[in-house]
């Protein structure tokens, strides 16, 4: 008889990835122990240089086993991510460990190193959903495998380490202990006290050394610090009789009828719903993939036709023809916005030859195109949306198959693919558009206008097309509503903006700060946070008396932040915008020194002092000047008094020159431009050329006469692709003729655009 089940009554929860939100991750690395101490290792696993098998840290353990970690991405019916899990390298040419629930069932896997390189699972190497453990194969060689542990040798009570991503947040680590071994169910598993959470599933179970004891799956629902491994052993009686499934077998999900369709040069093709889609770049030169029908045409002359719809109008995907099923055929596709009509006859640019290329109406960018080819002994016609756009009289390439290609990073999806001697017009008389888009414009009017819904239900295969054109227009308008909007509000902060500050010294330099966040936070009510900073007086006004030396009310503004109210600099995330706007930064009592020292100047200043702020290279600090000596007050370092020579030091170390006596004070409009060109640059860091746009336009409307600004603007204006608007502040610069600016380069520039 079978002792009992101590864990009977203790549910088990396996941590599997049927949900986006499971998202899964491990660490591991390869562990090199003393000769004397190596398992055996029959499979040439741990074959690789490594670390001696000493006992380390925890920290030592996570650094050098990141290496070895992988994200084990499982994609589900609809093509979409379905759920991201967690495995580690087992052998320097591509063999994968994790979990079976992992990947699912008939899926597609991709793997994710710590680098960002992928890899599709080209063949599902062993599996075995009783022990719920799956090896993976990759093509991929000189991976960094982990070391495994000698079956059995890991010991209760023994020191254990899980590195994963727990509800997402990848390479973290935690460490614990060997509660027990126990048989349940039949199945062997290490008991662990370790708090295992959705996305340390499939990882790695390590021993102080680093080698691999086991496979973290499962976790109570009962208690949070009880988890479950899977032991090495069983992993490597996996490895002894791998039963090896390659993908095109494994997946059925979305795949095509082979009787129908053959793929050639890699990516994804699928179909669903009637429609075949295709992802990831080809393995042909130039990113080509192929998917070839494999009926036979008709004999000539004859037409092949597809609908098709691209992520990206910079990518190219459509008809090829006469195919010989390899490299030879002929493409008929939309190409950067052209269309093209190309000759392929070998594997590479070389062989290619690009017989007809036009620019056509006809094609309606981001929306569903009917392509169509007619075929003929001595001639080639192409057709866009009914409409004739080219025509060769190219013979080289006859007799052979017709298909989908597709090229680059291009996501393509085709429909309605016909072969025939001749194909039903590609487009609705006229007369019939005509009052279809009558009936939509009512609808547009009036969406539950019931004579126009019964008006295009008639024909709802077209009215839907044109539809979808409607809906595509009034988005753009929507989009266009929406930029002018913003444009409105940006206009009218710059001229509350300008107008607070042309009263010079009495500007109140709280208002030009909140200006600014309001600037890019339309719904910020400024009047709170200005009821707020009078509060904070209004405290710090009953620690200190009005009289009291300037020293002593600084210090008191100090520990009233700093020590009683939790302000800090922001170090870990110095760049974030949040830190330049200053409701913000009361919000979050964290910010940059330029903000906090506008805090700094504010309080001073409502207990009757005057602080100054002072625009070092690369830091504000702010200042008051005490028997003719200047006193310098670092507010990111919690109101520090400094040095001349600690000032000194900070100019240097960001490359000034001079000392702190040769930077006089900032007036406020200087204190507010430094704030808007940190938000430039910040911007311009993260690529947000817009927003980067709309500070320029700030800082000219401070100072029309800026040219670096000018210069500035010009440049993001040519990186969003609006020469015209570039041409314009160029211009300014060339009739103005500023100091400091090659204009001869930038003439050349202006030459080719």
């Amino acid at each position: 008889m079978r002792s009992p089940n101590p864990f009977r009554n203790v549910k088990l929860v396996t941590m599997h990835l049927l949900r986006p939100w499971l998202l899964l991750i491990a660490a591991a690395s390869i562990l090199k122990a003393q000769d004397n101490q190596e398992p055996e290792d029959p499979f040439g696993l741990n074959d690789q240089p490594g670390i001696a098998a000493a006992d380390r840290s925890t920290a030592e353990i996570a650094a050098t086993t990141r290496g070895s970690l992988v994200v084990v991405t499982q994609k589900g019916r609809d093509g979409q991510t379905a759920g991201t899990g967690s495995g580690f390298v087992l052998s320097k040419d591509g063999l994968i460990a994790t979990c079976a629930h992992v990947i699912g069932e008939s899926r597609p896997v991709i793997i994710r190193f710590e680098d960002g390189e992928e890899h599709e699972v080209t063949a599902i190497h062993a599996w075995d959903r009783t022990l719920d453990l799956a090896i993976l194969k990759i093509d991929a060689k000189g991976l960094t495998p982990l070391a495994l542990a000698k079956p059995e040798s890991i010991k209760q009570g023994a020191d254990v380490i899980a590195m994963g991503n727990p509800q997402g947040l990848e390479f973290s680590v935690v460490r614990g202990v060997v509660s027990g071994l126990r048989e349940i169910d039949s199945q062997s598993l290490i008991q662990i006290a370790i708090p295992i959470e959705p996305g340390n599933s499939g990882g790695p179970l390590l021993d102080t050394g680093g080698k691999v004891h086991g496979l973290l799956n499962m976790k109570s629902a009962i208690t949070d610090n009880l988890g479950f491994a899977i032991p090495v052993s069983s992993l490597l009686r996996l490895l002894e009789k791998p039963n090896t499934v390659p993908m095109n077998k494994w997946l059925t999900i979305g795949q095509l009828n082979p009787a129908r369709w053959k793929t050639l040069m890699g990516a994804r093709w699928r179909q669903r719903a009637g429609r075949i889609s295709v992802v990831q770049p080809g393995n042909g030169f130039g990113g080509r993939s192929l998917c070839i029908n494999q009926r036979e045409l008709p004999p000539m002359p004859y037409e092949v036709a597809v609908e098709i719809k691209l992520d990206d109008e910079a990518g190219a995907a459509g008809l090829i023809f006469e195919s010989n099923g390899g490299d030879k055929h002929y493409g008929f596709y939309p190409s950067a916005g052209n269309m093209r009509l190309t000759r392929f006859e070998g594997p590479d640019v070389l062989s290619w030859t690009i017989l007809e290329q036009v620019s056509t109406k006809a094609y309606r960018p981001g929306e569903w195109n009917r392509i169509r080819v007619r075929v003929e002994e001595k001639k080639i016609t192409g057709f866009v949306n009914g409409e004739k756009v080219l025509e060769s009289g190219d013979s080289v390439l006859r007799g052979g198959k017709a298909g989908l290609a597709k090229f680059r990073s291009t996501e393509a999806e085709f429909k309605r693919f016909e072969t025939g001697t001749e194909i039903t017009p590609d487009t609705a008389p006229r007369e019939t558009i005509a009052k279809l888009q009558a009936h939509i414009e009512k609808l547009a009017g009036n969406p539950g206008d019931a004579n126009a819904v019964a008006g295009l239900a008639g024909n709802a295969e077209l009215s839907r097309s044109l539809l979808q054109g409607k809906i595509k227009e009034l988005a753009t308008k929507l989009k266009e509503l929406e930029a002018a909007a913003a444009r409105v509000h940006r206009r009218s902060i710059q001229q509350r903006l300008i107008g607070e500050m042309d009263k010079e010294e009495k500007s109140n330099l709280v208002t030009c700060a909140l200006l600014l966040a309001k600037h890019d936070n339309p719904d910020l009510d400024m009047a709170a946070y200005h009821e707020e900073i009078d509060r904070m007086a209004g405290e710090l006004a009953l620690r200190v008396t009005d009289d009291a030396p300037v020293k002593d009310k600084v210090a008191a503004i100090a520990g009233y932040l700093f020590e009683d109210n939790g302000y800090h600099g922001s170090r870990a995330d110095y760049y974030n915008r949040s830190n330049s706007y200053l409701n913000e930064v009361i919000d979050d009592r964290e910010g940059i020194p330029i903000t906090l020292s506008i805090l700094f100047i504010e309080l001073a200043g409502r207990l009757n002092t005057e602080l100054k702020g002072i625009g070092l290279p690369g830091h504000f600090v702010v200042c008051y000047e005490e028997e003719e000596k200047r006193i310098v007050i670092d507010a990111f370092e919690r109101g520090k008094p400094l040095t001349t020579e600690e000032a000194n030091n900070i100019i240097r170390s960001y490359g000034g020159t001079g000392t702190i006596s040769d930077y006089p004070p900032s007036g406020k409009r200087a204190i507010i431009q430094r704030m808007i060109y940190n938000l430039k640059g910040i911007s311009i860091e993260e690529k947000d050329f817009d927003s980067a746009l709309g500070y320029v336009d700030l800082l000219l409307a401070i100072d029309p006469d800026d040219a670096q600004e000018h210069l500035s603007r010009a440049l993001l204006h040519l990186q969003n692709g609006k020469a015209e608007k570039a041409k314009a502040d160029l211009e300014w610069l060339f009739e103005k003729k500023p100091d400091g600016i090659h204009l001869g380069r930038l003439r050349e520039l202006y030459n080719r655009l």
